[in-house]
């Protein structure tokens, strides 16, 4: 019986595995079987024929149909193993059997069978042919490139037929063709190992060299791969203890529970985001879990490089913010020796608790370990609370490239709730940062947030969702009424103030004209000597564009609403020495009634000659 070798691909990440039988031909007895194997988790059926006489192998395509042989219920005879290993994959060598010599309608040896057209017995028979059986033969249609026997009748001056055949090479443009393989022997190979538990591991160790690419390219070994100083996509990366121990980076992630799984390794180039909860109890463990302090994630060395020698990369600390019970947010000033544990406050609250811990790692192109950077958010945890709720993330820069790609709000259109796309006019056209924070935005509405005095949290306006925040003024410290003026206004407006805002979510910086401009109705040299803006407003107005099946969202204007003082601010804030400062926006939709199209009745528009009607009219 002659059988395929076992070939293996792998296409993203997957290995396949398939056994493909070739079918030979007899003229004496036979005894067929039905085998399932499985391709890529798909049941594919073949029918293997076990002779007792081995002649040509005839593993082929025809476009023609043959007449299928009844399978009997006889065991198969399984194949052994070859004497020698199968050769490592490689080129496509090329086959024994040439595709010529195939002929599926050839059924009688030495004796001519009618209009079979590649039958080696039919010579002058094929005057009488009267049309082919069989068009075309081809090897496997399973190979990228193969050989495709064409045959064909002509007519002669006498009006006899006479035979054309022609072999050409044929391409196949399927993804999942075989480029390379191991096979020996062409179209013919010997009986394949059948895996099993005792020769599994050997195969597979066999064969998994097998790896797309050019044919004279040959894998990559292991050594090699161990070789290499950086660290591969995947894979662990390694801390150094205080005692030079070397361990795991862990990135705590919940498991089969919502629970935190602090075990929980971060690969190399894999950008994880995970939340979990704790359960705590406050007077046990608010100063002895490790998990709620911020030295667990902060106080960690990594090595660049999975060398021995490799450098050893600190974690810097890039921001703390302190989240109060209401959720108000403030970013502390770092400084040395400042002590940031938990801390017990009374028998019921707990300080300074890790609520969030978000890693920034950065990289070059060896895969070496360049910088890591870590911004913490703490807060303050209740015994009321039923569980302490965690988040962790993860992310990888490559050094010397842009720190994100520039973010999109549509495609095209706008999206509700996500942030508009703002920037600047330039001569060569419209400037934006990729910090999608640099956008229009409004102040972080939080309790008795003071306008003159800083940092001031920004939240950024979001498309369809109108908004409110504000801050507060001290009486007195506005006796400086221009200096007052300024400083409001850049509160109010944010750094890095835009004046363009796109009218889609993905407005091309080179297209100034999709860009709109913010209009405002302020203007600073007008303003009375002692005049403050009390209030600014965003009014954006946007339509729906496009069809009626699937309309997209278009800014067409966004105006700039700042209110000023028309009288003395002790008159306006009621005797109170607080007067309070409000920045709002809001979405105006201004799209008209959308129609459905419908075509008009059509009209017939015929031009008779003159004289059509003549002599009637």
């Amino acid at each position: 019986m002659a059988v395929s070798a076992a070939v293996f691909w792998s296409t993203s990440n997957l290995l396949c595995l398939f056994l493909l039988y070739t079918a030979v031909t007899t003229h004496e007895n036979a005894t067929g079987y039905s085998l399932n194997t499985t391709y890529c988790d798909q049941n594919v059926t073949n029918n293997v024929t076990d002779n007792y006489t081995t002649t040509q192998p005839t593993d082929f395509y025809s476009t023609t149909q043959t007449t299928p042989r009844h399978n009997s219920t006889e065991e198969p005879i399984q194949p052994t193993s070859p004497a020698e290993p199968l050769p490592v994959s490689g080129r496509l060598l090329t086959p024994v059997t040439k595709v010529g010599s195939l002929c599926p309608c050839d059924e009688h040896k030495d004796v001519c069978d009618i209009n079979c057209c590649c039958d080696r017995a039919c010579s002058e028979e094929v005057a009488l042919f009267t049309g082919c059986s069989v068009d075309t033969v081809s090897g496997k249609k399973q190979l990228c490139s193969n050989d495709v026997a064409t045959y064909s009748l002509g007519s002669t001056i006498d009006g006899y037929s006479e035979l054309q055949s022609s072999v050409r090479k044929e391409a196949n443009y399927d993804v999942f063709c075989i480029h390379s393989q191991n096979r020996a022997d062409g179209l013919s190979h010997p009986s394949p190992a059948l895996p099993t538990d005792s020769n599994f591991d050997s195969l597979f160790k066999e064969f998994t060299s097998f790896s797309f690419g050019s044919e004279n390219g040959g894998p990559v070994t292991p050594a090699e791969l161990q070789a290499l100083s950086g660290y591969q996509c995947g894979d662990v990366m390694v801390t150094a203890g205080e005692s030079g121990q070397r361990g795991m980076f862990w990135l705590p992630a919940p498991c089969v529970t919502a629970d935190c799984v602090d075990t929980n390794p971060a690969a190399f180039l894999k950008d994880q985001s995970s939340r979990c909860s704790r359960r705590v109890v406050l007077k046990q463990d608010c100063g002895s879990l490790l998990a709620l302090s911020m030295d667990t994630y902060t106080d960690i060395r990594l090595f660049a490089g999975k060398t021995q020698d490799a450098a050893l990369v600190p974690v810097e600390v890039a921001s703390v913010v302190l989240q109060s019970v209401d959720g108000t947010q403030t970013e502390l000033m770092i400084s040395g020796g400042k002590n940031l544990n938990p801390l017990l406050l009374n028998p019921t609250v707990c300080a300074n608790v890790v609520l969030k811990v978000a890693y920034v790692t950065k990289y070059n192109p060896a895969g070496e370990i360049v910088n890591v950077t870590v911004s913490l958010v703490l807060g303050f945890v209740r015994e009321a609370a039923l569980s302490l709720e965690q988040e962790f993330h993860i992310t990888f820069l490559q050094e010397d490239g842009e720190e994100a790609a520039i973010h999109y709000s549509g495609n095209p259109g706008y999206v509700v709730g996500l942030s508009l796309v703002s920037g600047t006019r330039t001569a060569e056209g419209i400037a934006r940062s990729i910090d999608p924070r640099d956008t229009v935005s409004l102040l972080h509405s939080a309790e008795d947030q003071d306008c003159l005095q800083g940092p001031h949290k920004r939240s950024p306006v979001l498309f369809g969702l109108d908004s409110v925040s504000g801050c507060t003024l001290r009486l007195q410290d506005a006796a400086n009424c221009s200096l007052v003026l300024q400083v409001l206004l850049d509160v109010l407006r944010g750094p890095n103030h835009a004046n363009f805002v796109a009218s889609f979510g993905n407005s091309p910086l080179d297209h100034p004209l999709d860009w709109v401009p913010i209009e405002s109705n302020f203007n600073p040299v007008e303003a009375q000597s002692c005049s403050i803006p009390l209030s600014l407003h965003l009014q954006i107005e946007w339509t729906k564009y496009g069809l009626l099946m699937n309309p997209q969202a278009q800014i067409v204007s966004i105006k700039e609403v700042i209110q000023t003082n028309t009288t003395s601010l002790d008159i306006l804030s009621g005797g109170s020495s607080i007067l309070s400062i409000r920045s709002s926006v809001a979405f105006v939709p201004v799209s008209a009634a959308a129609l459905p199209g419908s075509r008009g009745t059509p009209t017939i528009n015929a031009k008779l000659p003159f004289d059509f009607f003549f002599p009637f009219v």
